[in-house]
């Protein structure tokens, strides 16, 4: 893996810390100290990313590749690591240098310290570097926020900068990802990112510190979808969650940098990352239309995809979050072709199995434009078949339509008979657009009570097939 600043390195580090606290299955520490001395004519920022996971892995470090043009003068490219784990005696300590070349880097041992019996594991990095303070603080707080999208539940992160020539000056936080987490602790990955991700839209412009009661009164307001794709060869995983809110616009407070566009967060294995190419040829290529939506852009800002969208609704919104990883860490190394391609079929599942999910639960969400048009004629088709029923000389005829309907045959008015007849309509629209347009049936009989179960109602889509083959080789 090769980075190209000390910034990009720390977060990377950050990440890696942060993998081996999930995968310890404990309550765990991370913690990211920034000390600072500003009497000295460079500043300089020493940097210590320290957890309580599994022990790290020597090998991580022996991969690291770093690309020196142009900041030579900011960092020696010395990393101290100190890690031991759960079964041994001592906390081994290292010094690498990652301006050695990759293939031929020596790992220097330090001298070692005695557990004395003690039983912990645990990992701490540390480097020195030119920096302002106050801008690395920044970085690291807006990436530790993003991290609690993920809701991992059992890390707890400590984030303390001081400058130690200012007295007063030392800053702390604590984020708890599992703050008013709705799912249990032992929920999937999945469960976790969904809840994690109504947290992040419910915040006051998505700055993840406070709630915003103006814009989202409650969770109700929020329609939420997510489906999970994977791939047995290498136990890649790809997640994902689509959330659509129906705000008025004049009441929404918060004001977005994407606007009306969907701001597509992006995961890889735990840690926030660049959009890669072959999720935005994924989004591109995913049947919107057949939910109702009509993608007419996308384009890649910050790190990540902004879609847009034509003849959305005025007060609607959608927020989308991806997140690819691997059930076994460290990644397992694929062939970049096959890679790509099965990155692209996997957010294509993904993406289609969150709309299929969200339609499912939210009754009117989500229909197809036909749909859509179909529902449109309801009103007036309800007011002539009501009234053909209330002129009806047959009593027993209209006894009978009243009586499936759900309704007294004596003294029920129009209105009530329009309304009820409508409803019936739009359900059955809504239950047939659920189905593929090929396998389409017969619409069930509208006076039929609903005893047709919507589970009976199977998709067999040839796009899915053809993914879903494609993962399979």
């Amino acid at each position: 893996m090769e980075f190209s600043s000390v910034n990009t390195l720390c977060f990377h580090l950050i990440s890696s810390a942060f993998q081996r606290c999930r995968l310890s299955e404990q309550i765990c520490r991370l913690s990211v100290i920034l000390n600072s001395s500003s009497s000295s004519r460079h500043p300089s920022v020493q940097i210590s990313i320290s957890d309580t996971g599994i022990g790290s892995c020597l090998k991580e470090f022996q991969d690291l590749k770093f690309s020196w043009g142009g900041i030579t003068e900011n960092w020696d490219g010395m990393l101290r690591v100190n890690t031991t784990s759960i079964s041994d005696t001592e906390v081994y300590n290292y010094q690498i240098s990652l301006k050695e070349n990759r293939s031929s880097r020596r790992i220097n041992r330090l001298p070692s310290h005695q557990k004395n019996g003690a039983k912990f594991s645990g990992t701490e990095v540390l480097l020195s570097f030119v920096e302002s303070l106050d801008i690395l603080l920044a970085g690291v707080h807006s990436f530790l926020q993003k991290m609690l999208i993920l809701r991992i539940p059992n890390i707890a992160i400590q984030l303390v900068a001081e400058d130690c020539d200012v007295p007063g000056s030392r800053y702390e936080k604590v984020f708890l990802a599992n703050k008013s987490m709705q799912s249990p602790i032992l929920a999937l990955n999945l469960e976790h990112l969904k809840s994690g991700f109504e947290q992040y839209i419910l915040t006051h412009g998505n700055s993840l510190n406070s709630e915003c009661s103006s814009c989202f009164p409650s969770w109700e307001h929020l329609k939420v979808g997510s489906g999970r794709a994977c791939c047995t060869e290498n136990e890649l995983v790809m997640e994902a969650v689509i959330v659509i809110s129906d705000i008025s616009k004049d009441d929404n407070t918060c004001l977005r940098e994407s606007g009306d566009k969907t701001e597509v967060l992006y995961f890889k294995d735990f840690s926030p990352s660049t959009i890669p190419q072959s999720s935005m040829k994924a989004m591109k290529s995913v049947h919107w239309r057949k939910y109702g939506l009509n993608l007419v852009g996308i384009a890649q800002q910050d790190g990540c995809a902004l879609l847009e969208w034509e003849n959305l609704p005025k007060d609607t919104h959608i927020y989308i979050v991806l997140h690819s990883y691997h059930q076994q860490y460290p990644t397992v190394i694929r062939t970049p072709g096959k890679k790509f391609q099965m990155d692209r079929n996997l957010v294509k599942r993904s993406i289609k199995l969150s709309l299929d999910d969200l339609k499912e639960k939210h009754a009117g969400a989500l229909l197809s434009a036909r749909a859509t048009k179909i529902c449109s004629y309801a009103p007036d088709l309800g007011k002539t078949i009501a009234g053909l029923i209330l002129t009806s000389n047959d009593l027993e005829f209209q006894g009978e339509c009243l009586s499936l309907l759900g309704l007294q045959s004596q003294g029920v008015e129009a209105e009530i008979v329009e309304n009820r007849i409508k409803e019936r309509i739009v359900s059955v629209i809504e239950m047939n657009d659920k189905k593929d347009q090929k396998t389409r049936e017969a619409a069930p009989f509208l006076f039929d009570d609903n005893r047709l179960r919507e589970e009976e109602f199977q998709e067999i889509d040839e796009e899915e097939d053809y993914d879903m083959m494609a993962l399979e080789d």
